[in-house]
């Protein structure tokens, strides 16, 4: 910022391009997390969160019937929302030093696999969706087995 005015002086399209830079570095740190920057991702927001979020949402409802589109978008939302929170109850409540909203945070960021995963689905053709999306399931269920043995050794 090489300006010498505050945030709530500064133009709106400097504040949304910080915004959107902050978000951008906050996935890649989900993407590759080796190489994530703890700072950035104890910095939570939630815009990126309800990007992905509403990006998951109406994806998966833009291909559900007319009569359930609304009911599975509204679907989608809830159980991101709630499930985030679920989990980082249960995490406080075993004795995790993370605040509320920052671990709201980061799994809001990392559903952005998933969007991924929803649009490659949705690419290959509807008799064979089942044969697009059973390795997606091994694979995140093999990467959530790798991350179980690994904190049980720690």
């Amino acid at each position: 910022m090489g300006a010498d005015y505050g945030t709530l002086d500064e133009p709106v399209t400097e504040t949304i391009m910080r915004d959107v830079r902050m978000v951008g570095n906050k996935m890649m740190c989900v993407l590759n997390p080796r190489k994530a920057n703890i700072q950035t991702l104890k910095d939570w927001d939630l815009w990126g969160p309800l990007i992905l979020c509403l990006m998951l949402a109406t994806l998966l409802s833009w291909f559900a019937p007319y009569e359930q589109k609304s009911l599975v978008f509204a679907s989608v939302f809830v159980i991101v929302w709630c499930g985030a929170a679920v989990v980082t109850v249960n995490a406080l409540l075993l004795g995790g030093n993370i605040s509320f909203f920052q671990s709201v945070c980061v799994l809001g960021y990392c559903i952005f696999p998933l969007n991924i995963a929803s649009f490659m689905g949705e690419l290959v053709p509807p008799n064979r969706k089942a044969l697009a999306v059973y390795p997606l399931f091994l694979f995140y269920t093999a990467i959530g087995w790798l991350i179980l043995i690994a904190a049980k050794r720690s």
